[in-house]
This record gives structure tokens, C-alpha cells and sequence, in this order.
């Protein structure tokens, strides 16, 4: 098991963000995390990564590295693409001397081979479109060969198509990497393109479990609201 997160609790100025979560996610298994803005999915991210310390629980990772996406790609502007997914290679003390300049570069080209992208080594973010500044930042966090991947809202700002051609690459790396990856989203063709399986979360509680295909078939009042994008419901937003 990549991922189990047992009894997981984060408390925000006295507020419960998350109270008493659970989950497994495997290896080579794609979870997707769901709810309305202000839910906790990204929060659930951070605490698996380490940016932010629990309060309550249990989070255990397969040995190996986590890697994380973020919502805008957070690549480094001054910095041309190979310099960008080299970045952790060159500058982490572990793995500082360990790879020679020739193999920086293959590990570069392969790298953006897998996200089909070969060929713009050379440019920098600014010279990029929405859509390959995500792909090369997919690039750049298997540079380290992750047991983990997390994305925070992987096509958040991108338009339909650019949106499909990231869920892809997710799915291929899915199954290129046989990493644990966990996608916080809130489209649902995020859902049922790449997730094996999702919860949902609201008020800090998992109040559904299951697969794509289930949230799409499921009666209970939480899930008819998400999927229809109701006002109507027992899930309110947060304003």
C-alpha cells in the first residue's frame, strides 16, 4: 500500500478542516479527492507532502519520493525547461554529484518525451503556453522517479481541450510510473478520465466513497448535488 491515511485531523483556528479521514490509495491507482471549494482537498495534499503538520492520525508513504504538481505549474521563471526539471537533480544534497551533465540531459529529454513535449529544452515559461508549462512541471516532478504523485487542481485554468490532453498525460503516467497519485479536482472529467476511485469530502467528513462510475450512479443527496452543480442540497458554500 503506497498511501494509507488513517484518522487524519487538521484544525485551522479551531476549526476541524478535516475530522477523522481515511483512505488507501495503491500502487499504480489514481485517487481522486472531490467537493466544493473550501473542502479540504487541498489541505489533505499538503499534509501527505509534509508543507503542513497534522493534528490528529496517521499518514504512511511507501518509501521514496513524493512528488507534488501544483495548481499553476510553479515553475521557476529565470530558468529555461531543462533547468526547470533538473532543478531537484542539480540542487538536492542526495542528489547533487550523483548524475554527470550527459546524463542530466538524457534524463531532461526523457522526461519531456513522456509528456510530449521533446524538442523545448531551451525555452523558458514565459515562452510557453498554459498547457505546456503544466506538462513540463508533470516533467519535472517524475524527474526523481516518485512511489507518489500529487496534483492540486491539474487543469485548473485551462481550456477543454488542453484540459483533456492533461488528463491524459496523468493517465500515462499513471501507468508509466505505477506511482500512488492522488488528483484534488473539482471537473468531472478529471473524475472519470483518471480516477480509479474518489471521495468526497465536506465539512471535514468523507460523506462518499466509491468509484467514477458510482458518483455518477449514486442517490444519496451529497453526490446528486456535486454532479448536478445544485444550490440545492445538503452541501453549502462557503462564502
Amino acid at each position: 500500500m503506497s498511501i494509507k491515511v488513517k484518522n487524519l485531523t487538521k484544525i485551522f483556528d479551531e476549526k476541524k478542516v478535516l475530522d477523522d479521514i481515511s483512505f488507501e490509495v495503491a500502487d499504480g491507482e489514481t485517487l481522486a479527492v472531490v467537493g466544493f471549494s473550501g473542502s479540504g482537498k487541498s489541505t489533505v495534499l499538503k499534509l501527505i507532502c509534509g508543507l503542513l503538520e497534522k493534528d490528529e492520525g496517521e499518514i504512511i508513504t511507501s518509501e521514496g519520493d513524493i512528488a507534488m504538481v501544483f495548481q499553476y505549474s510553479a515553475l521557476f521563471d529565470s530558468l529555461d525547461v531543462a533547468d526547470n526539471i533538473s532543478f531537484a537533480l542539480r540542487e538536492r544534497r542526495d542528489l547533487r554529484n550523483k548524475y554527470t551533465e550527459q546524463e542530466l540531459k538524457e534524463i531532461v529529454t526523457q522526461k519531456l518525451g513522456l509528456v510530449g513535449l521533446s524538442g523545448i529544452e531551451r525555452k523558458f515559461p514565459s515562452e510557453l503556453s498554459g498547457g505546456m508549462q503544466k506538462r513540463v512541471s508533470f516533467a519535472r516532478a517524475i524527474v526523481t522517479e516518485p512511489k507518489t504523485i500529487l496534483y492540486d487542481e491539474p487543469t485548473a485554468g485551462l481550456d477543454p481541450i488542453s484540459s483533456t490532453l492533461i488528463e491524459d498525460y496523468i493517465v500515462r503516467l499513471q501507468q508509466e510510473t505505477n506511482a500512488a497519485s492522488i488528483v484534488v479536482t473539482h471537473q468531472m472529467s478529471t473524475i472519470t478520465r483518471t480516477a480509479n476511485k474518489l471521495i468526497m469530502l465536506y465539512n471535514g467528513k468523507i460523506v462518499f466513497e466509491g468509484t467514477p462510475e458510482e458518483l455518477l450512479r449514486a442517490e444519496n443527496p451529497y453526490t446528486k448535488q456535486f454532479v448536478t452543480a445544485s444550490l440545492e442540497g445538503p452541501m453549502q458554500m462557503i462564502s
